[in-house]
């Protein structure tokens, strides 16, 4: 029996908990594949940033008006991640959703830059050891949603309850120019992993058969988060020794 909606303003086929298991399988295979390259491509891209004559002058530009100056540039970011997920979740053109997911790992690549260039000027070894710690966070809770099963859809307002909460304790951070210290890191990590669980039980239970570069692109957007925020605890962590 065909897993295709009738409507036909949508593309997509069942819901992947309710899918045969052979599509169910290939639907997951082909989320994680997509999610790999996008990794794999965020890393190149980061690294021919990192090493070309753009890198140094980046963080000064991003900064030259103070925290102002980067609340800018993350209000901006937010603007192409939201049309970059608007294309990547495109129900009638496959090329376009390849671009929403193309875009967000550029956009991804050069917010970035700064703070990896600094994070090489506290140590060398830093950015690996937060992507080695980043690795294995994703993994382990990965393992937990596909071990158990369970869906954590149910945590879907409170995540944008907590996601509306930090966007605002940094916006107020910007403007009265208080540090937001090692706590609201630690408590980012924590946000992050909760979205990783969010997105992983939504890959086994929520997206549908063909929403695959959706799908990525959501784990993908995640671990970028949790990246960010472990760079930065290392960071504050190596800036006391």
């Amino acid at each position: 029996m065909s897993t295709v909606d009738n409507n036909p303003y949508r593309t997509w086929g069942l819901a992947a908990a309710d899918a045969p298991a052979t599509e169910r399988a290939t639907f997951i295979r082909q989320t994680y594949l997509h999610l790999l390259i996008a990794v794999l491509a965020f890393m190149g891209l980061e690294t021919a940033l990192l090493n070309s004559s753009l890198a140094e002058p980046m963080p000064p530009l991003a900064l030259g008006n103070g925290r102002i100056g980067w609340l800018v540039v993350i209000a901006a970011f937010v603007g192409v991640s939201w049309l970059a997920n608007s294309w990547a979740s495109s129900s009638t053109s496959v090329g376009m959703q390849y671009l929403g997911l193309a875009l967000y790992v550029v956009a991804q690549a050069f917010i970035f830059v700064p703070l990896l260039f600094m994070a090489r000027l506290y140590d060398p070894s830093l950015i690996m050891t937060a992507a080695v710690l980043t690795g294995i966070i994703f993994c382990g809770l990965t393992a937990i949603v596909f071990l158990t099963g369970a869906d954590f859809s149910f945590m879907r307002t409170g995540l944008m309850i907590a996601g509306f909460g930090a966007i605002a304790v940094i916006a107020c951070s910007a403007f009265m120019g208080f540090n937001l210290g090692v706590f609201f890191i630690g408590a980012m990590i924590i946000f992050a992993s909760a979205y990783i669980l969010y997105d992983t039980s939504n890959v086994l239970h929520h997206y549908r058969i063909g929403q695959h570069v959706a799908a990525s692109l959501a784990l993908f957007a995640s671990v970028a988060l949790l990246f960010w925020y472990i760079v930065q605890l290392l960071m504050s962590l190596s800036s006391r020794d």
